[in-house]
């Protein structure tokens, strides 16, 4: 039951940060955010600190699932327009809903990881299935020096996303075609 009970917090310390950021996160808002009893959050996660920690890890598991749930709903990436498709669904994934949420609060996170060693160690990206399927694709169509193109590649998807978030809109496809053909040279 408190693996249960933590996960809830969890995800509701989520939620307020997406919707009321950094300063908006607090014991007390989480509780309210899980309809649970003042004090809840205080008795699980003592230090705003465990909380943020405890969010973090939250949010790179939710990542980390909808990034192998993504690829593997996905045929083979075997052209140019085959990356760009999987591409514009990851945005649109990241830019509505629940991803939307996520993306609010893992901007939030990382800007408070620059002073948090602890964070930023939570949030290093890992190894997942959708960076492999991209650094596969790059490598099979002979891009060279194809650990630094895929990571170049998707931190400029990342910055297009963070843009959707603050411009409300959404990644161009043709943006996300530009990009593609820029790892593939």
């Amino acid at each position: 039951m408190a693996s249960d009970r933590r996960t809830l917090l969890a995800d509701a310390a989520l939620a307020v940060l997406a919707d009321e950021g950094m300063r908006g996160l607090t014991h007390r808002a989480v509780d309210r955010r899980a309809a649970l009893p003042p004090g809840t959050t205080s008795a699980y996660f003592r230090t705003r600190a465990a909380l943020l920690t405890a969010l973090v890890t939250r949010l790179v598991r939710l990542d980390q699932e909808e990034l192998h749930t993504t690829a593997a709903q996905l045929p083979p990436l075997r052209t140019p327009d085959d990356l760009v498709d999987a591409m514009v669904l990851l945005t649109r994934r990241r830019l509505t809903g629940e991803g939307r949420l996520r993306s609010l609060a893992r901007y939030a996170c990382t800007v408070e990881s620059v002073r948090d060693p602890e964070l930023r160690e939570i949030l290093v990206p890992r190894e997942n299935a959708g960076r492999e399927a991209v650094r596969a694709f790059l490598a099979g169509q002979g891009v060279t020096d194809v650990d630094t193109r895929t990571h170049t590649l998707l931190t400029c998807i990342d910055g297009l996303v963070f843009d959707g978030l603050v411009n409300a809109g959404e990644v161009p496809r043709e943006a996300l075609e530009g990009l593609v053909a820029a790892a593939l040279r």
